[in-house]
C-alpha cells in the first residue's frame, strides 16, 4: 500500500474531498480510477466519472452558446437602434421649424420605432401646431402635472406601466389601448410620451441609452428655433 493510499484511508469522506479538490490531477495517476468511479445522477440512476464530465461539459457548451446567440441578437438589436437613432437625429437636424421639427419627432416615433400612440406636452406654444393631436400646452406649474413632478426633477427616461392618472393626462381616450409607456424628459420645455399596445415592450430596468439620445437630439433640434 503507497503513502497515499495509508493516507487516505485516515481521512474522512469531507477531508478526501477537500483533498483531491487541492489536488484536480490527482485521476491523471489513476486513469483505472477515472473510469470506474461512479456519480449519482438527479434521476436516481448512476454513471462513470468520464461520462458525467462529459455531460456537465456538453451543458456549458448548450449554455454557453445559448449566451453566445443571446449577445449575438442584442448586438443586432443595437446596431439597429444605432442607425435608426442616427437617422432620426439628421431627420430632425433637417427641419426649418420648430413645428416641423416636432411633426419629424412623432412620425418617426410611429413608423420606425413603432410607437402606438405618442404624446407631446410642452409648456409653451409652438406656432404651427395649434391643431396638433399629440400636442398638449401646459403650464409646468400646473397641478395636472404633479404626478409627474419626480419625473421632471430627476430628468431620465421613464419606462414601463404608468400610473392610470398618468396615462390618462397623457393619451387622453386612446389610454386603455396603451400598456406600456417609455417617457422621455424634455428639459424646461416638458415631455414625450411613446405608448405600446404590447405590456412587456417597455418595461423598469430596461435600457434608455436610445431614449436619451433621442431626447436630447430633439432638444438640440428645437434649439435652433428659439427666439424666432
Amino acid at each position: 500500500m503507497s503513502d497515499i493510499d495509508r493516507d487516505l484511508e485516515k481521512l474522512s469522506a469531507h477531508e478526501v474531498a477537500a483533498w483531491l479538490r487541492r489536488h484536480p490531477r490527482f485521476l491523471e495517476q489513476f486513469t483505472d480510477l477515472a473510469l470506474s468511479l461512479v456519480v449519482p445522477r438527479e434521476e436516481g440512476k448512476t454513471t462513470s466519472l468520464a461520462h458525467y464530465q462529459l455531460e456537465v461539459l456538453r451543458d456549458k457548451n448548450r449554455e454557453l452558446n445559448r449566451r453566445l446567440h443571446e449577445l449575438f441578437h442584442n448586438a443586432q438589436e443595437n446596431e439597429r437602434l444605432t442607425v435608426r437613432t442616427h437617422q432620426l437625429t439628421l431627420a430632425l437636424m433637417r427641419q426649418r421649424s420648430a413645428a416641423d421639427t416636432l411633426r419629424a419627432m412623432v412620425a418617426t416615433l410611429g413608423e420606425d420605432f413603432q410607437g402606438d400612440a405618442v404624446s407631446v406636452v410642452l409648456h409653451a406654444p409652438v406656432a404651427g401646431l395649434e391643431d396638433a393631436p399629440w400636442l398638449q400646452v401646459i403650464a409646468r406649474d400646473a397641478a395636472v402635472l404633479e404626478p409627474f413632478r419626480t419625473f421632471f426633477a430627476e430628468g431620465e427616461p421613464l419606462c414601463g406601466r404608468l400610473q392610470p392618472e398618468k396615462t390618462a393626462l397623457l393619451f387622453g381616450e386612446r389610454q386603455d389601448e396603451v400598456q406600456s409607456t417609455a417617457l422621455l424628459p424634455l428639459g424646461i420645455r416638458g415631455m414625450l410620451a411613446v405608448g405600446s399596445h404590447d405590456p412587456n415592450r417597455f418595461y423598469p430596468g430596461m435600457g434608455t441609452l436610445f431614449l436619451r439620445l433621442m431626447s436630447e437630439a430633439l432638444l438640440a433640434a428645437l434649439e435652433r428655433f428659439d427666439g424666432e
